[in-house]
């Protein structure tokens, strides 16, 4: 069934309660309207007028398909660092990708806020707090370091970096040069669930060390081995970076075994791997799931709808994306929003490698997930 069907099916419902109305005598209308009105004055809603809004046949996000350029954005980042001091209050120099679909909202998605945030040369952005789960993924540049409860990560690009919920974190640019990368965090649905904490932490940052290795990685991010001194499940991933060499690696790897005739991609042509949290293999953080995409030079994915929303950004190649009744091409940088239950694939022109963000583990938790490809559910 299509949106165009589900919407059609919806008015016909509420034309036939109109015609139930219409038919009713005159004082059953009046009885009707008051009942109505004293539902509107008690705050109460019968479901009967609003069945095909709430109990929907499929999902329908408010979000809607958007594709945003990173030529566009990251001209306008360097204005505002012309223009927009950075210091208490501001806290940081980002700009939401606020979906047209949501009202203003500077969300992304219903559960994703994502953002460019862009740090002058030798900027610092003080420290603080929030509850809310945040990530930075870095497309071009280097020269910045994050500093994560007192552990300075170094920021890279093709880079993945943690910031989970409640932990002290600011940011130094040590070099001549601007930087800019992206945020990804579980603004939206921190809002909807009422959990939201904030609080300042010092005017600058705890540690200005620029190390090539944070601590964390130091202690966690040697591959298949974890520390005895760590055993206990940890609810998000105590590594602060995974790095662009590994997951290029990884990826290589893949699409090598594929050409030698072993299982090892997604699907032919389209390698890809998740971030995972070593000390229980799920995602990296409770609210938000994190991959890295890999196709050769002309593979098509196949259609598909997954419940819950996705973020994509081009890393490197080009391509095209068909999000619904959009077709964007794909150049380095690009970020498009894929809203709950809109049909997706992708198609590659040259090798395109692609960072993805979403709300899975959340959709997955409360056993809401489903996925349909190429006439299969799952």
């Amino acid at each position: 069934m299509t949106d165009h069907d589900t919407r059609a099916e919806g008015t016909a419902s509420h034309n036939t309660m109109a015609d139930v109305e219409n038919a009713m005598a005159p004082e059953q209308n009046e009885a009707l309207a008051q009942l109505y009105s004293d539902f509107e004055a008690k705050n109460l809603s019968p479901l009967w007028t609003q069945t095909s809004e709430v109990l929907t046949d499929v999902p329908r996000s408010r979000a809607v398909p958007f594709l945003w350029r990173w030529n566009d954005l990251l001209p306008l980042a360097a204005r505002s660092g012309d223009l927009v001091p950075i210091g208490r209050g501001g806290e940081r120099r980002a700009i939401a990708l606020a979906n047209p679909g949501l009202g203003g909202r500077p969300y992304a998605t219903p559960t994703i806020w994502a953002a460019i945030q862009y740090l002058g040369a030798h900027e610092t952005a003080p420290e603080h707090r929030h509850a809310q789960n945040a990530f930075r993924f870095v497309v071009e540049g280097e020269g910045v370091w994050t500093v994560v409860n007192g552990d300075p990560v170094a920021m890279r690009r093709g880079d993945f970096l943690l910031t989970p919920g409640w932990n002290f974190h600011g940011h130094h640019n040590e070099s001549d040069q601007p930087m800019a990368w992206i945020d990804g965090l579980d603004v939206p649905l921190a809002e909807h669930l009422d959990v939201g904490f904030f609080e300042f932490g010092t005017e600058r940052v705890t540690d200005y060390s620029t190390p090539s290795v944070s601590r964390a990685e130091r202690l966690w991010a040697n591959p298949g081995l974890r520390p005895l001194s760590g055993l206990d499940s940890q609810v998000n991933s105590p590594i602060a970076a995974y790095r662009w060499e590994y997951t290029d690696r990884a990826l290589t790897a893949q699409l090598e075994l594929e050409a030698e005739g072993f299982p090892a991609t997604v699907e032919q042509g389209h390698a890809g791997v998740r971030f995972t949290n070593p000390t229980n293999g799920g995602d990296v953080m409770s609210t938000l799931r994190a991959e890295f995409h890999r196709l050769r030079a002309g593979t098509m994915t196949p259609p598909r709808r997954e419940v819950g929303s996705s973020v994509w950004q081009v890393f490197e190649g080009r391509g095209e994306i068909v999000v619904g009744e959009h077709t964007w091409t794909l150049d380095t940088g690009d970020l498009v929003v894929v809203p709950s239950w809109v049909q997706w694939e992708i198609h590659a022109e040259t090798e395109l490698d692609l960072f993805r963000f979403s709300d899975a583990p959340v959709i997955e938790r409360l056993n809401f997930e489903r996925t349909y490809i190429a006439g299969r559910e799952r």
